[in-house]
């Protein structure tokens, strides 16, 4: 049996929830389709699962670091209730030529730079052979050429059908 850890990264506005501009807001969230059921049948599967994010509306002001967090929380509480769970979120509240001065900054972590998917790859172990992230973006798969692992394209539709046609052959999940 393959011990090696395995991963799926995801981006999150217009993969996992739609991307209806700076979505900050449980109640406003919309899940794309197969969202959930995508994020159960992989944790039951035994992947790590991440979700890497620019979040520049902490940037321009539109809301907090803090309400980031809080609405990570609530999505893994939903995904939870379905049986899946993110193992961890992370976020780049970073924008050259940001407003708020603190954001303003070039940085390793803002897609399509490779920073939050490294960081994961390092601190929880994970094969780059065996991690994949699906993104809604050009700077997504960047992002994840640029760490070393493979990416996907996602067009839109239903997130469940996509993902589970391109690990088709590359893995088992259920």
């Amino acid at each position: 049996m393959d011990t090696r850890r395995k991963a799926v990264f995801f981006d999150r506005d217009g993969v996992l929830n739609e991307d209806d501009g700076y979505v900050h807001q449980m109640r406003k969230l919309r899940w794309v389709k197969g969202a959930r059921e995508i994020v159960a049948e992989l944790t039951k599967a035994g992947f790590l699962l991440f979700v890497v994010t620019n979040q520049s509306g902490v940037a321009r002001g539109y809301f907090t670091e803090e309400t980031v967090r809080q609405l990570h929380r609530e999505m893994n509480e939903e995904f939870q209730k379905w049986g899946g769970h993110i193992t961890e979120f992370f976020y780049c509240p970073h924008l050259p030529g940001a407003p708020l001065p603190a954001y303003d900054q070039v940085c390793s972590c803002r897609k399509p730079a490779p920073g939050m998917i490294l960081r994961a790859l390092a601190t929880y172990g994970i094969d780059k052979d065996r991690a994949v992230l699906f993104g809604d973006g050009k700077r997504d798969v960047e992002a994840a050429e640029n760490a070393g692992i493979r990416g996907f394209l996602f067009p839109g539709g239903d997130i469940e059908a996509f993902v589970r046609e391109k690990l088709a052959g590359r893995f088992t999940i259920g």
